[in-house]
């Protein structure tokens, strides 16, 4: 019979083996630039001027603001939140914490673009 020492023990052994495995989840990299389609280019060059600054998006450094590589292939988005498209555009429209607000900044098919790019990734 175990005691309650070593069921405890156990049990974060094999949440720690989970949470290890979890860790190392390799994701797909981004797609090429070089394959984009034009919606997706035309995303590309509409986070080169609006998100390049504070967010990398072909690697996992963080700058100002988290990286945006793999950004829908997780479930869940750096605050918590779903990985979705309307989570994302949220963000962008309103800013979030340390974020400013940068809807003003685009036109509706920009951020469309961006969002298309945003997939990609």
């Amino acid at each position: 019979m175990r005691t309650f020492a070593q069921g405890c023990i156990a049990g974060c052994c094999a949440g720690l083996v989970l949470f290890a495995a979890a860790g190392c989840k390799k994701l797909p990299p981004p797609t090429p630039l070089s394959e984009l389609n034009p919606q997706q280019m035309h995303g590309y060059q509409v986070y080169q001027a609006n998100c390049a600054q504070c967010h990398n998006d072909r690697t996992n450094q963080p700058l100002n603001g988290p990286s945006l590589r793999s950004i829908f292939k997780k479930q869940y988005l750096d605050s918590g939140a779903p990985a979705t498209d309307d989570r994302v555009m949220d963000a962008i429209l309103y800013g979030r914490q340390m974020m400013p607000p940068m809807g003003s900044r685009m036109t509706p098919q920009e951020r469309e673009d961006l969002l298309a790019y945003l997939h990609t990734l």
